[in-house]
C-alpha cells in the first residue's frame, strides 16, 4: 500500500497544481471581463458569485495540493484532508469520481490506516 499511497499523493499534488492554476486565471479573467460590463446590467449578487467560484476552485486545489505532499511524508493529518477532498471530488465527472474512489479506496484499507499510525 505504500507505493499506492504514494501514488495518490503525486496524483493530488498533480490536480492540485492544475486546480490553482485553473482558479487563479480564471479569477482574473472573470475580473478582468467585469470591467467591461456596466454594472447596471448585473445584479450584485451575479458579481460576486462570478468571483466567488474561482476562488473557492483554488481553495479546494490548496487542499488538494497540500494533502498530496502530506501523503508523501506519510503525515497522519494529510490522509483526513485527502479523505475529504477525494470524497468532494466524487462529484466532478468523470476524473475527480476516477481520482476520487481511488483515493478513497487506497486511504481507507487497514493496511493503509496501519502505515500512517506507524509514521
Amino acid at each position: 500500500m505504500r507505493k499506492h499511497v504514494k501514488v495518490v499523493g503525486a496524483i493530488h499534488i498533480g490536480f492540485g497544481v492544475i486546480g490553482m492554476a485553473i482558479g487563479i486565471i480564471g479569477f482574473f479573467a472573470l475580473n478582468f471581463a467585469r470591467g467591461f460590463v456596466e454594472n447596471e446590467e448585473l445584479p450584485d449578487l451575479v458579481l460576486k458569485i462570478v468571483s466567488f467560484i474561482p476562488l473557492f476552485i483554488a481553495l479546494i486545489a490548496s487542499l488538494d495540493l497540500i494533502g498530496g505532499v502530506g501523503l508523501l511524508y506519510f503525515q497522519s493529518w494529510a490522509r483526513y484532508v485527502v479523505i475529504v477532498v477525494a470524497a468532494l471530488g466524487c462529484l466532478n465527472i468523470p476524473l475527480g469520481t476516477l481520482k476520487g474512489v481511488y483515493s478513497l479506496w487506497v486511504l481507507l484499507q487497514d493496511e493503509t490506516i496501519r502505515l500512517f499510525e506507524k509514521g
